[in-house]
């Protein structure tokens, strides 16, 4: 098992207040409660109000996380945003989350790998941290999905909702705690299972647009929910060959919360008892690459994760994506 470079130290969090429940959208798609909760584990999400921008529910979090690890926005040497909302698409959300923090002294970029964002920009800090770039990274999963939902396909309302979550990754003080292993993948030939359409360069903002609902997520659920499950195994497999690590000395799973049958999928072929895997998807639906760090920090502040643990993070996502990672807390 190789020395671990970088610990993780501080979480945060931050959802919308208003909720969407399964009894509200059957009032806007024909769909139900009880067809929601069977297929997907969902029973309620967050919508976010204008106000609540992907910067100002990430700022919220970010606070949270540099209160806990007794740092200053001026401590940090970075912040990398994984999203698949930005605000806007130029500048980046942690340029704008930079600013609104005053961290002056940060350099601050998003990663676009959709669900598997966290993961991926974790494994950047880390790579910042080995290499000396940095000593203080702030990494952040950040979503606003209701402004690229459409709320006329019941196959993909259902699922979404918004907040933000994060977490400080600092060098490794004593070599016992932090990240052990990661894994990375992606394969673009199935990109157009789970995508937007519209909106970048190849088809810009314009009339059909709005029209054609080019500019919401896009979707092929039956194909998307075999990959996930493929992948997710996949990754978990890695990153315990790559730690060193039978599935028995994982003290606890935090799997990307898209969907509740993906996630027991996914425990059982890891060998890992649901007792020990965390689940919050029936209150906040699917979040993204928010889903992990707000669960994170959720398990950290319950009480759930202690120091010493062993702790999986696994993630899928548009691309496709996916993505593991070890930590010892």
């Amino acid at each position: 098992m190789k020395r671990p470079y970088a610990e993780l130290v501080g979480t945060g969090s931050y959802v919308p207040e208003k909720v969407l429940s399964n009894a509200d959208l059957e009032k806007l798609v024909d769909t139900s409660d009880e067809w929601i909760v069977e297929r997907t584990g969902i029973r309620e999400r967050r919508i976010a109000e204008p106000s609540e921008t992907v910067a100002y529910m990430s700022k919220v979090a970010a606070g949270q996380v540099l209160a806990d690890a007794e740092l200053g926005p001026e401590d940090l040497d970075a912040i990398i945003m994984g999203t698949a909302s930005p605000d806007r698409l130029l500048p980046s959300s942690a340029c704008d989350l930079q600013a609104l923090l005053g961290a002056k002294n940060a350099a601050a970029f998003d990663v676009s790998a959709a669900c598997s964002g966290f993961i991926y920009a974790l494994s950047m800090a880390e790579g910042l941290i080995a290499s000396g770039m940095a000593r203080h990274v702030l990494v952040l999963g950040a979503e606003r999905l209701s402004t690229i939902t459409d709320y006329t396909d019941r196959a993909t309302c259902i699922l979404f909702g918004d907040g933000a979550g994060a977490t400080l990754v600092r060098p490794g003080k004593n070599g016992t705690r932090g990240i052990l292993a990661g894994y990375l993948k992606t394969d673009g030939t199935l990109a157009e299972l789970l995508y937007r359409p519209g909106g970048g360069g190849c088809h810009p903002p314009d009339q059909k647009l709005l029209t054609d609902h080019g500019y919401f997520i896009k979707m092929a659920g039956r194909e998307v929910f075999k990959s996930a499950v493929r992948s997710m195994a996949d990754a978990c497999d890695r990153a315990l060959q790559r730690a060193g690590l039978a599935a028995e000395e994982i003290d606890l799973l935090i799997p990307h919360q898209a969907n509740i049958r993906i996630i027991e999928a996914t425990a059982k072929h890891a060998g890992i008892p649901m007792e020990k895997v965390y689940v919050n998807i029936d209150r906040y639906g699917n979040t993204s690459a928010a889903s992990i760090p707000i669960a994170l920090d959720e398990c950290v502040r319950s009480g759930r994760i202690t120091a010493g643990m062993n702790v999986m993070f696994v993630a899928f996502g548009g691309g496709f994506t996916w993505g593991s990672m070890i930590v010892r807390w």
